[in-house]
């Protein structure tokens, strides 16, 4: 005990004074594939259709060794698969979490995973494009590895810690996952591919609408997509449902490949849905039937154990219908119970929408009618006001009226006697000014009759003269 505490500290501080160690590569995009981690994938094919420009290829390494593949989505700050293979079982390991440098600052100088506590200052706008530490605190998520560090040896354990192999998970679907696949991979996988080389497994998250503090995207669901890529090969796809942790679908990789982006091919050639060996697939399934109801048990590699198996697999295989049988009656008597609750509310939510717009419409009314009320008794002495104010003016106008009548009518006699009065002294007046005018107007006659003589002899003459200029010889001076 002494020793492995000795060997855990030593380990530990290597890894916190060599994070080199663990390094992961972000591949460039005029390299093929995820490079080095190609050998992840059946005939190095990586799947084919994730195209968007956030995707980023990761080959997560580890003492410069490829490790496992990762794709990295920068918008919903998750991975969107990791591809590995299963090296054996191995001891629960302490958690060592990592970042990659590159995914927020591409012209960083650090090509590996290091620990985010090593970083600094050193690494430009660090979390901009990945998940940190710092987003599951206090957020009741947990991060949870789409490559579980159970099914990985030693070496490979150790890598799987980084942040951009994680998900947030609750705590107890975090643990589900890991138990389900372990199980799958350990139970029903391994057993039945001949090469256990050749078993290429691919764990994803479909990301969701629901962000854990505005960041990182929760999935909607996690898969894995498994490829026995032997002789007699074969395919199969398991979904987990986010909102039930005792959930583990099976199903071709053709209908798990429609529920993710369209145009994505997971798998080529014989692991796609060619040239595969349906006994070898109906035995997978058989097992993880087994294993999601709870009826698998230990095999061994004698003869009898293999013949219990097989009276096992038979009954399974005849159980089988009976438990879809009663999955569907479950199921379906679930739908009833919830469309009749759902009919009751709908019913419940008429009956008391109607009542209360029947309470709304009484007590409008209540309220226009006592407004209306209101108004009338408000209006009442404001008229009363009105019409004996206009009773007033009436008089006022009246009496106005009365007096300039009055005042008309006298006025008619007394000016014709002041006028009449005035008329010997105008008219006696003006004898003198006549008399002036007359004079004025005989004096100027004359003056013009006058004028108007001296002007034609005048005349006259200048013409005279004229006439003797022109036609008289002129003489002497003397003449």
């Amino acid at each position: 005990r002494e020793w492995t505490m000795k060997t855990s500290i030593v380990f530990f501080l290597c890894i916190s004074v060599f994070p080199s160690f663990s390094q992961g590569r972000v591949v460039r995009e005029d390299e093929t594939g995820f490079a080095e981690c190609n050998v992840f994938f059946p005939g190095q094919v990586p799947p084919e259709g994730f195209t968007e420009p956030f995707h980023v290829k990761i080959c997560q390494q580890y003492n410069k060794e490829p490790r496992f593949a990762t794709l990295y989505s920068t918008k919903d700050k998750i991975p969107l698969y990791s591809a590995f293979k299963f090296t054996k079982p191995a001891q629960s390991e302490e958690e060592n979490w990592l970042v990659e440098p590159q995914i927020d600052d591409p012209e960083n100088d650090l090509l590996e995973m290091v620990h985010e506590a090593d970083i600094g200052g050193t690494v430009a706008n660090l979390g901009a494009n990945q998940a940190l530490t710092s987003d599951y605190v206090g957020s009741g998520y947990e991060r949870g590895l789409l490559n579980p560090s159970l099914l990985n040896e030693e070496d490979f354990q150790v890598a799987t810690y980084t942040l951009t192999n994680a998900v947030p998970l609750s705590p107890a679907l975090s643990k589900s996952w890991h138990r389900d696949i372990g199980n799958v991979v350990e139970q029903a996988l391994i057993p039945h591919c001949s090469k256990m080389d050749h078993l290429y497994l691919l764990a994803g998250a479909i990301p969701s609408s629901v962000r854990v503090k505005g960041k990182m995207s929760v999935p909607e669901s996690l898969w894995l997509a498994a490829c026995c890529d032997a002789p007699e090969g074969w395919s199969l796809g398991l979904v987990k449902k986010i909102n039930d942790e005792n959930s583990l679908a099976d199903l071709t990789v053709r209908e798990l490949e429609k529920q993710l982006l369209p145009g994505v091919h997971l798998f080529k050639g014989n692991c796609g849905e060619g040239k595969q060996s349906q006994e070898k697939r109906e035995a997978v399934l058989q097992a993880v039937s087994q294993i999601r109801s709870g009826e698998q048990e230990e095999t061994s590699d004698n003869q009898e154990t293999k013949d219990s198996s097989w009276v096992r697999r038979v009954a399974g295989i005849i159980a089988t219908p009976f438990i879809k049988l009663l999955e569907l009656l479950i199921y379906i008597f679930v739908e009833l119970v919830k469309f009749v609750f759902y009919f009751l509310w709908l019913v419940v939510k008429r009956v008391v929408g109607t009542i209360l717009d029947g309470v709304c419409s009484l007590w409008n009314g209540m309220v226009s009618y006592l407004k209306a009320v209101s108004m009338v008794l408000i209006s009442i002495p404001y008229d009363v006001g009105r019409v004996i104010i206009n009773i007033f003016l009436g008089f006022l106008q009246i009496v106005q009226d009365v007096v300039s009548l009055t005042y008309r009518i006298l006025s008619i006699p007394v000016g014709f006697v002041l006028h009449l009065a005035a008329f010997p002294y105008h008219s006696i007046c003006a004898i003198p000014s006549v008399l002036k005018d007359m004079a004025t107007g005989i004096g100027g006659t004359i003056s013009l009759v006058i004028d108007a003589t001296a002007a034609v002899l005048h005349g006259f003459y200048y013409l005279a003269g004229h006439i003797v200029k022109r036609f008289v010889p002129k003489g002497s001076s003397d003449d």
